[in-house]
């Protein structure tokens, strides 16, 4: 569980189109890792490149290297499908399988990778992922109930309980409480200090409060220029970031002066 992730001059690309150039950064383990900047500048196209989503873009691809405790994630005999179960990934809306009950949600990930298990078995994943989410005491009673009649909070952390189901090693969160209320944003926010004990977090956020709140460091992205590619501008602890930045873009952008 908990890897370390060592990205080294990584550029993404669409097609020709070069959308994130020269990104070098260790995300360390069990700690949470929030990356900001203003829309656009490429955070979440970066985030995709880690669990190699990015490359369910048609002509979409990356040059550089991503290490997970030293393996190259892009090697050739390396099978996307095992990166995406070792890291796994929970979206900015809550996207719940609407036909599925929510016992069936946390089970799928475990069933699509053809993990064969006893009932009992896998009553006891569902329940000990849902319990690691914090939602278990709110729908124990109601496993075979859809998962869409949860509210926005709840369908996300239900999100959380399927991706850690599988037992990912990372966690990547894209804007993942942009869609809820404050109350439900807390609850998030709880669970990501609770569960960075077990897992390497990332997180791409909006919310510079958010990411003050839950993150041990930070990374700004931002775009070179009109038309440019983004890029990472500086990574530090985020007490540093967020009080003595190195870049004056880094500082412009955390005291509201753009984005």
């Amino acid at each position: 569980m908990a890897k370390q992730i060592e990205v080294k001059d990584l550029d993404i690309y669409y097609d020709k189109v070069l959308a994130v150039q020269g990104v070098s950064m260790t995300i360390q383990p069990r700690s949470v890792t929030a990356l900001i900047g203003p829309s656009g500048c490429g955070k979440s196209t970066f985030l995709r490149t880690l669990n190699r989503m990015h490359e369910l873009v048609p002509n979409a691809r990356v040059e550089g290297q991503v290490l997970m405790d030293g393996q190259d994630l892009y090697a050739p005999n390396v099978d996307p499908v095992r990166v995406r179960t070792q890291i796994g990934m929970v979206f900015q809306r809550p996207n719940p399988f609407p036909t599925m009950s929510i016992y069936d949600n946390v089970a799928a990930g475990l069933k699509l990778n053809n993990r064969k298990m006893k009932r009992s078995e896998m009553d006891d994943v569902v329940e000990r992922s849902l319990r690691s989410a914090n939602l278990w005491n709110e729908v124990k009673d109601r496993l075979g109930k859809p998962g869409s009649g949860l509210s926005g909070g709840q369908q996300q952390r239900l999100c959380i309980a399927r991706a850690i189901a599988v037992q990912p090693d990372v966690l990547l969160m894209d804007e993942p409480c942009s869609a809820l209320d404050p109350i439900s944003t807390q609850a998030i926010e709880d669970l990501m200090l609770e569960l960075k004990s077990e897992y390497t977090i990332v997180i791409v956020t909006h919310n510079m409060q958010q990411a003050a709140r839950v993150s041990d460091t930070t990374g700004f992205f931002n775009l070179k220029g009109v038309g440019q590619p983004g890029e990472l501008v500086e990574i530090g602890e985020t007490t540093q970031i967020f009080s003595m930045p190195q870049s004056k873009a880094t500082e412009d952008y955390i005291s509201g002066r753009f984005g």
